[in-house]
């Protein structure tokens, strides 16, 4: 007998997704998209409350950086037929195929040049280099 192959698992597979931070495009964006899936693809009708009780997961895959096409074809393909349920197959696709969070780009302090001198340095904001401080400038060589 062999060993089952391990398959990558959700963490928390009984957690229905909500996102980090709540952002109405998201929200209608979803709504918009499970709203329009029977268009797409017929056995996806869904009842206006499994389109609400959905729609928070459906904001979380665009807070993750999920498009509506890749979300769409996530939820469409390799339907099973007979469809007996549609609401509860795409609950179980959107909490299973859950995209991982995206993880925050660095961004390196920019460049400025410095008022005085015109030296470049890394600071948030413009002003003077660590030469020219509050100073105003490099002391004068006599």
């Amino acid at each position: 007998m062999h060993p089952r192959p391990h398959r990558a698992q959700n963490p928390h597979p009984d957690r229905f997704p909500s996102p980090a931070t709540p952002s109405p495009n998201n929200q209608h964006a979803a709504l918009t998209l499970l709203t329009d899936l029977h268009h797409h693809t017929p056995q996806l009708t869904l009842a206006e409350s499994d389109v609400h009780h959905l729609a928070p997961a459906v904001a979380t895959w665009f807070e993750r950086g999920a498009t509506p096409t890749t979300l769409r074809h996530a939820l469409t393909t390799n339907l099973p037929h007979p469809l007996k349920c549609p609401a509860k197959l795409l609950r179980h696709r959107l909490t299973h195929l859950l995209p991982p969070p995206r993880v925050p780009v660095h961004q390196p302090t920019p460049l400025q040049n410095c008022d005085h001198c015109d030296r470049a340095f890394r600071s948030p904001a413009p002003g003077n280099c660590r030469d020219c401080g509050e100073a105003g400038g490099p002391p004068l060589m006599e």
